[in-house]
């Protein structure tokens, strides 16, 4: 089993689209945004601050704003210098006051004006009664001044990222947090608990792979009750990889007889399908194609590389073909983002770069250019691609597929071992 589970945690570590959704942006043309808190806003903790830095930085990962270094002090209610700002190329003034009320609970008010118009453009109030939620107030704020643009979605922005970090020998914690991780909430602690899953597209639950019992098991946790369910064991190993677009079929890896394969769960049967018999090394399944069809990461060429087959039949496909060490895919519609190690050094770091591929072409890209960058997930609108970038502390990178941009957020504890979103 040792032997197994070190195969799968070496995958684990181990885009333009098609043309009509590529969204071209020429960077001159993009608005110029200036974010300002009132000179009468609530200055407790310095949230000032904090908000109007998270604010500009969902700006700049959306790619559709530019950012203004001008900022002009003015209280809540004064009517913006609009010629001023005009004549320094400001297009947008976003001005924001926090209030906090006895209950601790924090009020934020937002004004959005059009400089070119020289019009109020949205006058809007949001509230959270837990200050270290405030991550997301900033988000839910860049997403709806992004809608007044009628810009594409950035709506994933306020979706949660789960994921298992290393904290010890053995010792491993599920956390909830934004995409920056700036917030973040411990929700599953004690011996080691890893390759987190969201169960569905509404975030209430999620499975994870338990080893604080004899045997390793299959967890599901509901977010909001921490009611714990356990779904399978298995002997030597078994982890969630994938769920349906319905949440009611998981893509499973379990290893009954020290021989992992790939198999299919329904929740609602609670029966299991084994997909495939290879007597190799089978792991790490994920849906393609309308669910019909599901990718997976095997040995049969002696190395790891990227395999499908289509559910009830009995061929398998070789996905790839770039590479001799691929590993670790994400899948969304047609599309493959797979991670590929470039260099074969045994003892010391390697490279893994992040390469897309179609199923229905011949055509790769590669997303990454250095480093390690491995476990890359696909955002529900397959426009976002979140990943793990090791250097000498844990990174979550987010790669802006139609923009040709990538971040990076450090995780200033621990080791990020997986993610989901």
């Amino acid at each position: 089993m040792s032997k197994i589970l070190l195969f799968l945690l070496c995958f684990e570590f181990a885009f333009s689209l098609d043309a009509t959704m590529e969204i071209v942006k020429n960077k001159s043309t993009l608005p110029t945004i200036s974010i300002v808190a009132a000179t009468d806003s609530n200055k407790e903790q310095s949230l000032n601050t904090k908000l109007s830095k998270l604010i500009q930085k969902d700006l700049q990962v959306s790619g559709h704003f530019n950012e203004s270094s001008i900022t002009i002090d003015s209280s809540f209610m004064q009517i913006p210098k609009y010629t001023v700002l005009s004549a320094n190329g400001v297009d947008l003034y976003l001005v924001f006051k926090i209030e906090v009320d006895p209950s601790r609970k924090y009020f934020i008010d937002v004004k959005l004006y059009d400089v070119n118009t020289n019009n109020l453009v949205m006058n809007k109030r949001y509230s959270t009664s837990s200050y270290a939620r405030y991550p997301f107030l900033a988000h839910k704020i860049a997403i709806d001044v992004n809608d007044y643009l009628n810009a594409p979605s950035i709506k994933w922005m306020d979706r949660f990222v789960i994921f298992s970090r290393y904290i010890d020998s053995k010792t491993s914690e599920i956390v909830i947090s934004d995409y920056t991780l700036t917030y973040q909430k411990v929700v599953v602690k004690g011996g080691l608990n890893i390759f987190p899953k969201w169960a569905s597209k509404d975030q209430d639950a999620f499975y994870y792979t338990s080893y604080s019992g004899v045997r390793p098991s299959l967890k599901k946790q509901d977010l909001y009750s921490s009611q714990v369910e356990t779904l399978l064991t298995s002997d030597g190993m078994i982890v969630c990889s994938d769920v349906s677009s319905d949440g009611k079929q998981l893509v499973l890896t379990m290893a009954p007889n020290s021989q992992p394969d790939i198999y299919v769960y329904n929740t609602e049967t609670k029966l299991k399908t084994r997909i495939t018999k290879y007597t190799g090394i089978d792991v790490g399944g994920s849906f393609v194609e309308n669910d019909s069809k599901i990718i997976f990461i095997s040995d049969r060429l002696k190395y790891p590389n990227i395999f499908a087959k289509k559910i009830g039949q009995n061929g398998v496909e070789r996905m790839i073909y770039h590479g001799k060490n691929n590993s670790q895919a994400t899948t969304h519609d047609d599309f493959i983002v797979y991670a590929s190690r470039e260099s074969d050094n045994e003892f010391g770091s390697n490279v893994f770069n992040l390469y897309l591929i179609s199923t229905k072409s011949d055509y790769v890209k590669r997303l990454t250019t250095n480093g390690r960058n491995q476990f890359p997930k696909f955002s529900a609108d397959g426009e976002s691609v979140l990943f793990i970038k090791t250097t000498n502390q844990s990174y979550l990178g987010i790669i802006r597929m139609n923009y040709n941009k990538s971040f990076l957020f450090p995780l200033k504890s621990g080791k990020l071992q997986s993610i989901d979103w």
